[in-house]
């Protein structure tokens, strides 16, 4: 693995580090104390093109990268939580499970919509019986004609509610358990198909999240992406390269958590000095940038794998799950740090400890990425995996 970026790989991260600070940061806690999707920063992330970053030109892409896409994703993170979301429901989920897995003309259909946001995607794998355990899909799809009807609840759906798009999986038959799932792509605007709002949420509250019922909504065998019964490896394949982008993510607001740390620590007095030179801040600091040196490799040894075409099922677990925790871990500690201040929404520290819960639960909770982790290691095959 080079570990030297690129020219265009640092003018990358240089242009969206540039952006989230300019166009984000200034609005970010205002968003999250409101609870709201702030469509005019969604306006000019299309402009950019930066949802399409890993996507062909020829499909409307930038052509880009993974570790492009790493960067990227880290930089926004960074500044907010709720806006990488974004990128991790629209790009990881949405656009590069069709461009996988779909048919030229669904390529073409789609995937140019989803680089300029003309197309919001969601990604409905979660079920309220469904969540770890997705190979237990309950809702369900029969056959009618050249059409099928699908009938069921998707929840904690990402962009649920905004989304023009949806990727959704359903069982032709309960009896074939994992082999029975299959992916459609269907229009929200279609009849039988609605999304209700989720509120009250620990962090993440300047994305959009909701619930999706499905009551008979027909769907054209045409929308079917991959073959029927291929579900199961479609939504596994599409959650590589979400927690791809969550690991990312999460690298960036542990530099978040540094970055604010590091300057109130050489600002705020104690004892006749600043806190910075207390060895107990100096401990907490170091951690957090140990951890984000360590979580910025193994996401970007995923990525260069991603870029060479080889399988990353495994580095992708371990830096989910290594990023996941040390975010958590920094979150805790920047608001140790800024003490009675951190408690409050007057620094940001608050909000990155309540954004960090997500992150070792979804895409794969921190148990699941243990299993994944720990069954390679051990040579433990699922069949279903």
């Amino acid at each position: 693995m080079d570990f030297d970026f690129t020219p265009e790989q640092i003018a990358m991260r240089e242009h969206v580090r540039a952006f989230a600070e300019r166009e984000i940061a200034p609005k970010a806690a205002e968003n999250d104390r409101a609870c709201r999707f702030d469509w005019d920063i969604a306006k000019k992330i299309f402009h950019e093109g930066f949802l399409g970053c890993p996507i062909p030109e020829k499909y409307g892409g930038l052509g880009q990268d993974y570790i492009s896409y790493g960067l990227m994703t880290e930089e926004i993170n960074r500044i907010c939580s709720s806006t990488r979301t974004l990128f991790s429901v629209q790009t990881s989920l949405v656009a590069l499970t069709i461009l996988r897995w779909g048919t030229e003309e669904q390529k073409q259909k789609y995937l140019p919509g989803l680089c300029n946001g003309e197309i919001i995607g969601c990604y409905g794998l979660t079920e309220p019986d469904a969540g770890s355990d997705a190979g237990n899909q309950q809702t369900r799809a029969k056959k009618d004609g050249n059409d099928y009807l699908l009938s069921g609840q998707k929840i904690w759906i990402s962009c649920g509610t905004i989304a023009t798009i949806a990727i959704i999986f359903a069982t032709v038959d309960p009896a074939l358990k994992h082999k029975g799932i299959t992916c459609f792509i269907i229009d929200t605007k279609t009849p039988g198909f609605s999304a209700q709002a989720i509120k009250g949420k620990l962090g993440l509250r300047a994305s959009d999240t909701a619930s999706l019922f499905l009551d008979n909504v027909r769907v054209p065998a045409s929308n079917i992406l991959g073959q029927v019964g291929e579900g199961f490896k479609v939504a596994m394949s599409a959650l590589d390269n979400g927690r791809f982008s969550v690991a990312a993510g999460a690298t960036g607001l542990v530099q978040a958590c540094i970055d604010a740390s590091t300057q109130y620590a050489m600002q705020r007095k104690t004892f006749g000095k600043v806190i910075g030179e207390h060895q107990q801040v100096q401990a907490m600091i170091a951690d957090m940038v140990t951890e984000c040196e360590a979580g910025r490799l193994l996401y970007l040894r995923a990525a260069s794998l991603k870029d060479k075409g080889v399988r990353n099922t495994r580095e992708t677990s371990l830096a989910k799950y290594f990023c996941g925790e040390a975010a958590n871990k920094a979150a805790h500690n920047a608001v140790q740090i800024f003490g009675g201040y951190g408690y409050s929404d007057e620094y940001p520290v608050e909000r990155y400890f309540r954004d960090a819960k997500v992150l070792n639960i979804y895409e794969g909770t921190r148990e699941i990425q243990r299993l994944i982790i720990a069954q390679d290691a051990l040579g433990i095959r699922k069949a279903n995996g």
